[in-house]
């Protein structure tokens, strides 16, 4: 009776939490999957999954907080706007303000759904098999790679900010997430003078030496917490997890003056071991870049999964997915998304009308062979007929390119 108790009170709680937050326009929230302090992560599905006007995928995660205490969130927003599309970060499909209880706003971002949890719901105490050891390391030094190159440092990488999205067959892809504590790297110049933040952002246990001891996170930073990853996954244990007779505080005092070192596993095989030094030098200057680990002999050997075939959601988040414009008959509403040509699929094409009078340009398309139809006249739109309309040059777009352009419109209302 006491055990039924409980978990009625649990389930009350969730949904008090769902109604709260209120549903999106096409989407309806879900349980519950995580909370911290920068707010609340819920699954969401479609309100018509099967409508060929749909433009998000069937299931989402949904990170949500009130606009008034939203500001990580909406950075993470930012950073993820700013950074591109990623095939080793995780995906966004835009954000809207949804109304919660006693018509208080709600800030949400709509996030890729990883239906493998996290890389630490999946390390065990024994650690992972070697081969899924390599294959996620190689996957997160993807994704840092990406987000240096693009300017930033994530400043938190650990195994709870890694998550695993599933494809067409057995395996997952390691994502990163959660990038709200992101920052812009800074730009190598010797005339400007390095700014130190008055804090470190991150997880402890996960920081270098350099950010503990003077605030200094740059992209060294996240390849000091990727060696502590790495030693996760290979024994189950903290990187930490050796030293004893040493409280917190006492440990993060020791490690910022480099007096206390991660202890590198002796059962594993050399090169790791070597992969490892590469990550855990005490001085950054000595730390090897992403794009330097990727070509590390650790991580050789690995199938490309751009050979193996793109992966998808095992939870359907991707399978027949279409980027499509929303019908006139939609629910009026202010939210933004990111135009993708990603959601096509191979039956459907995005159509639209882009007006230029000056130029007259016409973008009729664009289908699965990833060409883009444009056809130029000196004549206005009113003057041509439907013959001209067939006669379109085909300018090729190569199909490995991804532009991405956030935008925003209002849905009319009507239904």
């Amino acid at each position: 009776m006491v055990i039924k108790e409980d978990y009625d009170g649990c389930k009350d709680r969730v949904e008090q939490k769902k109604n709260r937050y209120g549903d999106g326009v096409a989407w309806f929230r879900g349980a519950l999957l995580g909370k911290g302090s920068f707010g609340s992560v819920f699954l969401a599905t479609l309100k018509k999954p099967k409508s060929k006007f749909r433009c998000f995928p069937p299931v989402m995660a949904i990170k949500s907080a009130e606009v008034s205490v939203s500001g990580s969130i909406q950075k993470e927003r930012e950073v993820l706007s700013n950074i591109g599309r990623c095939d080793y970060v995780i995906r966004c499909f835009g954000d809207e303000i949804t109304t919660g209880e006693n018509g208080g706003m709600v800030y949400n971002l709509l996030l890729e759904y990883g239906a493998g949890g996290t890389l630490a719901d999946v390390v065990g105490d024994g650690g992972l098999a070697e081969f899924d050891v390599k294959r996620y390391t190689r996957d997160i030094v993807r994704g840092i790679y990406h987000i240096h190159s693009n300017g930033y440092v994530h400043c938190d990488l650990k195994p709870d900010n890694v998550l695993l999205v599933g494809n067409r067959g057995s395996q997952f892809r390691a994502k990163i997430c959660d990038l709200g504590l992101a920052k812009r790297g800074m730009q190598s110049s010797s005339n400007k003078k390095r700014k130190l933040d008055p804090y470190f952002r991150g997880t402890p246990m996960y920081l270098s030496p350099e950010a503990l001891a003077d605030g200094v996170q740059e992209s060294p930073a996240d390849i000091w917490a990727l060696g502590c990853i790495l030693i996760e996954m290979l024994t189950g244990k903290s990187a930490w997890d050796g030293i004893q007779d040493l409280d917190g505080d006492e440990l993060l005092e020791r490690i910022a003056e480099g007096r206390e070192m991660p202890r590198i596993p002796s059962e594993i095989s050399i090169e790791a071991k070597n992969f490892l030094k590469s990550c855990l030098a005490r001085k950054p200057m000595y730390r090897w870049t992403a794009e330097m680990l990727l070509n590390h002999p650790y991580l050789e050997g690995l199938v490309d999964v751009d050979e193996a075939g793109e992966y998808e959601e095992v939870s359907d988040v991707n399978a027949d997915s279409s980027l499509m414009l929303l019908s006139e008959a939609d629910d009026e509403l202010g939210f933004s998304f990111w135009e993708d040509d990603s959601f096509l699929s191979e039956e459907e094409s995005v159509s639209y009308w882009s007006e230029d009078e000056e130029n007259g340009v016409e973008v009729t398309g664009l289908a699965k062979e990833a060409t883009l139809n444009i056809q130029e006249s000196a004549d206005t739109a009113s003057s041509r007929s439907d013959s001209e309309f067939k006669h379109a040059m085909r300018v090729p777009v190569p199909s490995n390119t991804r532009h991405q352009y956030p935008i925003a419109f209002t849905i009319p209302a009507g239904v």
